[in-house]
């Protein structure tokens, strides 16, 4: 059974969000403060964490940088917070969704569904291959990428995207193709988000990023991993 952990200060919506994964066959377990919420977080048994932004004693903000530093556990963010500027935040410090309140019970659940599917399927299907390219060295297995030695912490999208294309090398793939390739349907955004996730892995893994050795651009065409 697949474990969900909700950091919710609000009871009423903790508990309605329990038992709509309960009734969809997940166990979840609820924390209503900041601090003892990362403290669950970070014991690495949750497929996914739920992270409210507004929570005593730690805000969602700085838990979700917390988790990024050690876990690539898929990270859904749900906030009373409608701001583009909280969302774009949010992302950036790691999580993969955004949820604004009021939601519907089932929509959380499909998103909850759809990501932890979609984290499983990726990191499952070479997990004994270690890829490894001019000192890039990515082990599926632990979702760990390396460079020249050192290691370098990526988001879960962010690790998504790179291994799908290094799992892939020489191929030339679109904006649009890795877009609707890793980003789930009801993600609110467009092909731009790709260009981001591009240039903030070029920042952790190439030398220069202006002139990248790894991930190279094709104007017009899209992307393509040299190999």
């Amino acid at each position: 059974m697949k474990r969900i952990l909700l950091i919710e200060d609000d009871r009423d919506i903790a508990e309605l969000e329990r038992d709509y994964l309960q009734l969809n066959g997940y166990q979840a377990d609820i924390v209503s403060d900041g601090l003892l919420g990362l403290s669950h977080a970070l014991s690495g048994v949750y497929h996914l964490i739920v992270v409210d932004l507004m929570l005593p004693k730690k805000d969602g903000f700085e838990i979700i940088k917390e988790i990024r530093r050690n876990l690539e556990v898929p990270i859904l963010i749900v906030s009373a917070r409608s701001d583009d500027i909280d969302k774009i935040r949010g992302l950036d410090f790691g999580a993969d969704d955004y949820l604004t309140k009021p939601f519907s019970p089932a929509e959380l659940v499909a998103r909850i569904k759809s990501h932890i599917k979609r984290y499983e399927r990726l990191k499952g299907p070479i997990a004994s291959t270690v890829l490894q390219h001019r000192g890039l060295e990515i082990t599926p297995a632990s979702r760990k990428v390396s460079v020249n030695g050192n290691p370098v912490t990526f988001t879960a999208k962010e690790y998504d995207l790179l291994f799908f294309l290094a799992s892939n090398p020489n191929i030339v793939f679109s904006k649009s193709h890795l877009f609707d390739t890793l980003w789930d349907d009801d993600f609110c955004g467009d092909t731009a988000t790709v260009a981001v996730h591009i240039q903030k892995i070029r920042k952790k893994i190439e030398t220069d990023p202006a002139a990248p050795e790894y991930i190279e651009t094709l104007w017009g065409a899209g992307y393509r991993f040299n190999a």
